[in-house]
């Protein structure tokens, strides 16, 4: 009928190392157009995710639309002692006033969650982090995002809010990196969706 439109199809898709090295480019192309950051940032990360896939409990999911494009990816891995961003938090609660120390036992590390800025608003974001983290067999979940200042929290500060995700560092600065990041975490598992994705909005 004239004058209406559907939308596109989306598939939730799992995807193993080979997957991603096979879509790597394009994976990164995410992150950045996600992350507002310049090309040349895509270039600088391709060995760090290629390291990435290497380690054990790796998961990494996606979503496709009907042309097979890839419109959102979240990745990560159980942390542990020896891995930079373990040992950079750890390092963080040490000097940090009544850091807890048990955050960085038994966790799942969410190392990277991006969906294309032309994607966002439709619960992707909410459906890769479930998806993710429901295979981990962790007590709790950690990830690092960048303060957002005075500024209105944006759509993965509200993401991470709404799932029950509360301040474990706050202006953290990591080794090499002069921009503050937050490390936030929660108890896993997460408390059920509180509606189908599609119809709620929802925040990333």
């Amino acid at each position: 009928m004239e004058g209406v439109t559907t939308a596109p199809a989306r598939r939730l898709v799992e995807l193993g190392p080979e997957d991603l090295a096979a879509r790597l480019d394009e994976a990164l192309q995410v992150y950045v157009s996600a992350m507002g950051y310049p090309p040349s940032t895509a270039r600088q990360r391709r060995a760090l995710w290629l390291d990435h896939v290497r380690r054990p409990g790796w998961r990494a999911v996606g979503w496709v639309d009907d042309t097979g494009a890839l419109l959102g990816i979240a990745y990560g891995y159980p942390g542990g002692p020896g891995q930079w961003w373990f040992e950079e938090v750890r390092r963080g609660l040490r000097t940090t006033p009544g850091g807890d120390p048990g955050w960085v036992r038994d966790y799942f590390e969410l190392t990277e969650l991006h969906v294309r800025p032309d994607a966002q608003g439709s619960g992707l974001g909410e459906s890769l982090l479930r998806t993710l983290v429901a295979g981990s067999d962790r007590s709790h979940v950690l990830l690092s995002t960048p303060e957002y200042g005075a500024a209105t929290p944006g759509r993965a500060w509200r993401l991470y809010r709404r799932l029950g995700f509360r301040d474990v560092l706050r202006d953290h600065r990591f080794t090499g990196d002069t921009r503050p990041f937050a490390v936030l975490g929660r108890t896993l598992p997460l408390d059920p969706p509180a509606a189908e994705l599609g119809t709620d909005p929802g925040p990333a």
